[in-house]
Order: C-alpha cells, then sequence, then structure tokens
C-alpha cells in the first residue's frame, strides 16, 4: 500500500512537470538571455529550448513509468485484498452454528461473499489512487502557486474549502442510500437463488410468468434504491464546477490585470492559468471517487458486520484420538427448542450401547431428525446432556466429534465434480482401491462402472445426473470411507423404490456391524432386527424396546405396523396418534 500511495504521487507530480515547464518555455521566448534558464548558466536560447525538450522527454518517461507501477501495485493489493477478505469471511461463515444458516438465504450470503467483496476490490483498483493524486495535485499545485504569486494563490484556494466541506456533506448523505443499495442487492440475489434452486418445482406448476413477476419486483425495489442514489450523486459535479469556475476566473483576470500592470512576469502567469485547472479541475473526480468511496463502504461495512457475528457455541478441548472412540451415546433428559419455538424434545433419555443399533421411529414432527442435529451437535440442548463415551458433547472438540460420526442423510448433497471426488469427500487421502471397496460396501461399484465415465463421470451440481438411489449410495459409500465409530442413518431409504431399499438395506447390514448405529427411520421394516426401538410422539419417547416386545404391547408402534402390513387399524382407540406421514 506504501508503494502503491508513492508512485501514486510521483505519478501525479509528473503529470504537474509539463505545465511548469511550459510556463519555462514562455519565459525563454518572451525574455530569452534573461529568462530563468539563463540564470542556471544556459545563455543560448537555442540551448535552452533544447533543454526544455530534454526535461520534457525525462519527465514524461517518469510519468509513464510511474503510472504503470502504480496502476500494477494498486490493482495487485486489490485482488490480494479481495481474494483475503472473501476466504476469511467463508472461513468465518463455516464455523458459524448451522442456526445461522437456517434464519438466513443463501442468496444474501453470496452477495455479501461476492458482490460485497468485488466492491471494495473496485474502489482499489481505482479510487485510492484518485484519492492520493487528487491531494497530492492540490498540495503541489498550491505550492507552485504560493511560490509564483502568493496573493492570487490565497483567492485561488478559496473555492477549496467549500469543495471539501461539500464532499463531506456529500459523503455523510451518500452512506445510508448506498447501504440501502447493497441490501437491496442482497434480496436480489437470495430471489433469484430460491429460484433457479426451484426451477424444476416452477416448470411443473407452469408458474414462469409468476416467478418472472416476483423477480421483476424484486429487481424493481432495487433499481428504486439506486435511483435514489443516483439523484444526489449526480448533483455533486455540477455544483463543484461552478466552485471551480470561481477559481478559474479569479486567476484569469486578476493574474491577467497583474501582468499589464508589471507585477507579474508573463511566463509566472502562464504556469498559473495552466496550473489553475490542475489544482481544481481534479475535483470534480472527488465526488465520483467518494461516491465509489461510499459503496465500497456500505460494502464493507456489511462485511464487518458478518465477521462480527461470532458462533454461540463454543468448542471443547477433550480430544478423540483415531481409534478411541467406542461409540456408547447417551441422551440424559434432553430437552430442546428453537430460539423463537415451542419445545421440540422434552425430557427424552434414550441411549444407544457401543455397537448396537438402536431405532427411532415417530410422526413427521415428532423430533427424530433434531436428535441427529443434537448428536452432530448443529444445536447444544437447552436442558439436559448427551454424552458420547460418557463425555458431554460440549466438552469434546467438535472436529473430532463429528469425525466419529457417519452420516447419511435422506437429502443427499454431492458436489458438483466426479464420482471420486464425491466418494473421498471425508478422505480425501483415501486411495482408489480403498474408494472403490467402499462402493463395493455400498453396492454402487457396479452402476458407477456403467457409467459413462466410471469413477470420472461428473455427477452435475447438487448430484442431479444421478438417480435418486444412486446419489443415496454414494452417500453410503462416502460415509464408509471414513470408518466412523458411529453411523447415523437419516430416512436413508425413504426416497428410493423397493429394490434399491433392499440394496441399501444389505449394504447398511454390513458397514454396520461393529459399530454403534443410529437408524432414523419411517418404514418399520428396516428397522425389526434392531437391538432397541424408540417411539417418539411430539417430542417424547412413548415407547421403547425390540420389535416384538413393542408389537406385543399393542401401542402406536404395533399400530403403524399393521398399517405398513396392509392390516386396517381403528386409530381412534386409546387416544392414539397416527404415526403416518
Amino acid at each position: 500500500m506504501f508503494a502503491a500511495s508513492v508512485y501514486s504521487a510521483l505519478n501525479k507530480v509528473m503529470d504537474i512537470a509539463p505545465e511548469i515547464l511550459i510556463g519555462g518555455a514562455v519565459d525563454v521566448v518572451v525574455r530569452q538571455e534573461d529568462s530563468f534558464f539563463a540564470g542556471l548558466g544556459v545563455t543560448d536560447v537555442k540551448a535552452q529550448i533544447l533543454a526544455l525538450g530534454g526535461l520534457t522527454l525525462v519527465v514524461w518517461a517518469l510519468e509513464s513509468t510511474f503510472e504503470y507501477l502504480q496502476s500494477i501495485a494498486w490493482r495487485n493489493l486489490a485482488q490480494t485484498l479481495e481474494h483475503e477478505v472473501r476466504v476469511e469471511a467463508y472461513d468465518h461463515v463455516q464455523a458459524l452454528e448451522v442456526a445461522y444458516f437456517e434464519d438466513r438465504s443463501t442468496g444474501g450470503l453470496m452477495a455479501i461473499l461476492n458482490d460485497d467483496v468485488n466492491q471494495l476490490e473496485r474502489f482499489l483498483d481505482r479510487g485510492a489512487n484518485d484519492l492520493i493524486q487528487t491531494a497530492t495535485s492540490v498540495v503541489g499545485v498550491g505550492l507552485v502557486f504560493f511560490v509564483l504569486s502568493p496573493s492570487i494563490a490565497a483567492l485561488s484556494v478559496i473555492p477549496i474549502p467549500i469543495i471539501v466541506w461539500g464532499s463531506i456533506r456529500f459523503t455523510a448523505r451518500m452512506g445510508p442510500r448506498y447501504r440501502a443499495v447493497r441490501d437491496q442487492a442482497g434480496e436480489v440475489n437470495a430471489q433469484l437463488a430460491n429460484s433457479l434452486g426451484g426451477i424444476a418445482t416452477i416448470k411443473s406448476f407452469v408458474a414462469e410468468v409468476r416467478e418472472t413477476a416476483r423477480i421483476a419486483a424484486t429487481s424493481e425495489r432495487y433499481r428504486a434504491v439506486n435511483r435514489a442514489a443516483i439523484r444526489l450523486s449526480s448533483a455533486f459535479v455540477p455544483v463543484i464546477r461552478v466552485a471551480i469556475l470561481a477559481g478559474f476566473l479569479v486567476t484569469l483576470l486578476y493574474g491577467g490585470y497583474r501582468v499589464l500592470d508589471g507585477t507579474l512576469e508573463v511566463a509566472a502567469y502562464s504556469v498559473l492559468v495552466f496550473l489553475t485547472q490542475r489544482l481544481l479541475w481534479p475535483l470534480t473526480r472527488l465526488g465520483e471517487t467518494l461516491d465509489l468511496f461510499q459503496r465500497a463502504m456500505a460494502s464493507t461495512s456489511r462485511i464487518l458486520d458478518l465477521l462480527d457475528t461470532n458462533s454461540s457455541m463454543v468448542d471443547g478441548t477433550v480430544r478423540l484420538g483415531p481409534g478411541t472412540v467406542a461409540g456408547a451415546i447417551e441422551f440424559d433428559h434432553v430437552s430442546f427448542s428453537y430460539r423463537t419455538g415451542p419445545p421440540v424434545l422434552t425430557d427424552v433419555s434414550l441411549s444407544v450401547p457401543a455397537g448396537d443399533t438402536v431405532a427411532v421411529v415417530g410422526s413427521t414432527g415428532s423430533g427424530k431428525t433434531t436428535l441427529v442435529k443434537l448428536l452432530l451437535r448443529f444445536a447444544d440442548v437447552t436442558s439436559g446432556a448427551i454424552r458420547l463415551d460418557g463425555h458431554e458433547l460440549p466438552d469434546l472438540v467438535m472436529d473430532d466429534l463429528r469425525r466419529s460420526i457417519g452420516l447419511v442423510s435422506q437429502d443427499v448433497f454431492l458436489f458438483h465434480g466426479t464420482v471420486r471426488d464425491n466418494l473421498a469427500y471425508g478422505r480425501p487421502d483415501a486411495a482408489f482401491d480403498e474408494i472403490c471397496q467402499a462402493a463395493r460396501a455400498a453396492e454402487a461399484h457396479e452402476f458407477i462402472e456403467a457409467l459413462t465415465d466410471g469413477y470420472d463421470t461428473v455427477v452435475g451440481e447438487r448430484g442431479q445426473k444421478l438417480s435418486g438411489g444412486q446419489r443415496q449410495r454414494i452417500s453410503i459409500a462416502r460415509a464408509i470411507l471414513t470408518d466412523p465409530a458411529i453411523l447415523v442413518l437419516d430416512e436413508a431409504t425413504s426416497a428410493v423404490d423397493n429394490e434399491t431399499e433392499a440394496a441399501i438395506q444389505r449394504s447398511l447390514e454390513r458397514v454396520s456391524r461393529d459399530r454403534s448405529t443410529v437408524v432414523i427411520a419411517h418404514r418399520l421394516s428396516t428397522i425389526r432386527h434392531a437391538d432397541r426401538i424408540y417411539v417418539l410422539d411430539r417430542g417424547r419417547v412413548a415407547e421403547q424396546g425390540t420389535h416384538d416386545e413393542l408389537l406385543a404391547a399393542g401401542g402406536s408402534y404395533a399400530a403403524l405396523w399393521k398399517v405398513q402390513t396392509g392390516e386396517a387399524v381403528p386409530w381412534h382407540v386409546a387416544g392414539l396418534q397416527p404415526l403416518v406421514e
């Protein structure tokens, strides 16, 4: 930054110098042997002209050199800062708890990480250089003015305080308007991201016209706040031009009278006339530069707000070394509610002995998936405790906790890349043989080999080039490859056909041996061999036992089993709540 600032200042000094040389040329032509150059020992007039020519070449060469150097320095600085701010902000965002993302749109965060960071880069790329060169011009030209004619200098600088005062007022009024512009830009991004993510739904309901109207309305609000900012920013330069005209007229008229009455040299007058523009005209760009500055500051404010957002969850200190996790899980009188909602779980107690398979069933909204979030410590319990091998989760290092758990979710997320990249996502250093072995265990190897490029096939954004069953089996293989002590299956087979479900069940039975397994399920046939089954109802444990014990108890589990096996059941009996979704 220091080097870039020096190059900018020197570039502006060399830019001013030709006007002084023009004054020297006028002085040589008018005064000849009595000129300033003659006083330096160059008495021949032609030699003085040649000397001026040589100086002009040097000045122009230096100006071009410093122009190149300042441009390179500022633009590289802008790119470096853009890169570092974006990476730091993204890294900070990843450290925030999952609840933060549930309350905010992806498009809004994208606007900060991309658009706002780019706005900061645009100011450094051009605006910072303009500010330094304007300051250099005012100081340098002002010094020349006071050396040549203090009285003219005093009159010529009168508009400068007016311009500076107007610029400060302008800056203060533009700040809130540009903040509104950046906020609305985030709304546009959020709406676009939401609509593009649901393009299949939009087309299936023939809602293209309605969605276009929705985007148009959001974009119109963005245009409206921009118009409010443009109206004010566009008025700045015309007002400043009036102040500049006053300063120029002072130099032109008062200096001209001084020349006529013999108190000012013609050469000095020439320099002052030329430099008046150099002194005042750059100030017309001050409005544009400050406009760019305010846009950058509005964006910077949003970036810093994001960086100032701290996670409410504190990492633990207890380390879990590789191979040291037995996998014993205990939910001890756990209650949980989101910030503004009713309780989701109430006094839930359940245990998963190391190496056992435990299933959790219940109706939609009963709290099954919330158990998974709490186990992975995506959120902390409101009361009670969750323990892993006797350690309460907040005491554990979060990275170690999550490395010990392999999650297979109903909503499989695959990254844009190859099948191999997605399989090795949890273990990027895994050998290809290990990847293939995990794929075979998940019964995915055969269909992967049949793809166009096998393991090097690109799956598309979110894995859209693959079927639901294929994505699910890749997700299982991805979890297997990390060899976790605990396997969590959250509705892992609910969105696939019977044949695919059978294949997935075979692979899950193999990979769940000798490791703790938590199965969140809707289809009871997939969990009938679990060591223990918990039935959740409205956030509470309603029943627990083995499959046979729960059938014999004749409660809600038994009723659901009859429904899923085709046997009718009256739901009004004993006030039972239906578990069918």
